[in-house]
């Protein structure tokens, strides 16, 4: 039984996921990660925001960083956007995206959420932040981790 967040996901699921954030930043200057922890507590927005801002996420030259975090025993998971991405996606884009991930968690389908959520998410971003000559990843693509 997985029992922290760093064993939550195979090492196989693990770069299946590095994979998705690779190719969905493939032609954007955008930057996607994804957190795991165990626990959270107090607001989940709050957490994310920490994190994001602890992961360096907002010093990316557009402000287009998008984090994913999750809180596995809380069974709670939060999308926070900088102000680059947020300032030009739909009002709904991210609860939309929280839905579809939703509904493969409620199957035990974690790994294929978040594949389909970085997806998304980086087709949103090459729409508007597209690859420009010289763009280089700002951030790593592997998952973080928290310290539990």
């Amino acid at each position: 039984m997985r029992t922290t967040a760093k064993d939550f996901f195979s090492s196989r699921e693990q770069e299946d996921i590095k994979m998705a954030i690779m190719n969905a930043e493939l032609d954007t200057s955008g930057e996607i990660r994804v957190h795991v922890e165990n626990n959270v507590s107090g607001d989940i927005l709050d957490r994310a925001a920490f994190v994001f801002k602890k992961l360096g996420m907002e010093k990316t030259s557009l402000r287009n960083g998008v984090l994913i975090y999750l809180a596995l025993k809380n069974r709670r998971f939060a999308i926070i956007g900088d102000s680059g991405i947020n300032q030009v996606v739909p009002a709904n884009f991210w609860d939309d995206i929280k839905s579809g991930m939703l509904n493969h968690f409620r199957e035990g389908r974690f790994t294929d959420g978040l594949i389909e959520a970085i997806a998304e998410t980086g087709l949103h971003l090459k729409k508007h932040f597209p690859y420009q000559k010289g763009d280089v990843n700002q951030l790593p693509d592997e998952i973080s981790f928290g310290k539990d």
